[in-house]
């Protein structure tokens, strides 16, 4: 898995972070952490491991991903988040579809054999009504738009003219990605238990922040 680089956007992960790239181990993936550089907890957490630590000069979980991607060589980038929600062994799985022809790849949480230990019904509702509407107004056909585990080209992102800091990203990629005509695919996936810390996502101020770029993406063309 030398063509692809794992990108970890870490804020406050101290606890789960190691345990994360102790699993990451055994994949020869190039890694790239992201983090604020007065989050000395988490980089001294991490101090002994061989990967790339990049300090992002805004502030949130957009802005952390659009700066670590525009720093990967390989052919594939892949977000992978600090928290240990995400299931390592299905990395493999993303990469098999973008070799066979897909442009993005996007984890899902509600496909045959996905599954999540973290949603609620607040979350489940949410994620239905965003996914629905962005397959309504942009035809993505994707099954999870809330969910980050994705991994795509390299090229194809950096072509995207990616703008959002916070967490509207997760509209924003598949969208301008479905605009330039790349081709987009979903794989089912298990989202585990955080391994520690506490969820960075507020249901109702995210949402919201959310909702109003889908109208953005929606009325402006890039």
């Amino acid at each position: 898995m030398i063509d692809v680089t794992l990108v970890i956007p870490a804020k406050n992960e101290s606890e789960s972070l190691p345990k994360v790239l102790d699993e990451l181990k055994k994949f020869d993936a190039q890694k790239i952490v992201v983090m604020s550089k007065n989050d000395l907890e988490t980089l001294n957490s991490i101090k002994e491991y061989n990967v790339r630590i990049v300090f992002q000069e805004g502030n949130g979980f957009g802005n952390a991903l659009r700066t670590g991607i525009h720093l990967v060589e390989t052919k594939f980038f892949c977000v992978f988040n600090a928290d240990g929600s995400f299931e390592p062994n299905d990395l493999s799985k993303l990469r098999k579809k973008l070799l066979n022809g897909a442009d993005f790849v996007f984890s899902s949480r509600y496909l045959k054999d996905g599954g999540s230990d973290d949603d609620t019904i607040l979350t489940y509702i949410g994620n239905f009504f965003f996914t629905n509407l962005c397959n309504i107004l942009f035809s993505l056909k994707i099954s999870d738009v809330l969910y980050t585990f994705v991994m795509g080209s390299t090229k194809a992102f950096k072509s995207l003219d990616m703008k959002y800091d916070d967490f509207s990203f997760c509209v924003e990629l598949p969208i301008k990605a479905k605009k330039k005509n790349f081709i987009l695919s979903d794989n089912p996936s298990f989202e585990r238990s955080r391994l520690g810390g506490f969820k960075k996502v507020n249901e109702f101020r995210d949402g919201f922040l959310i909702l109003i770029s889908i109208i953005k993406l929606l009325i402006f063309k890039k």
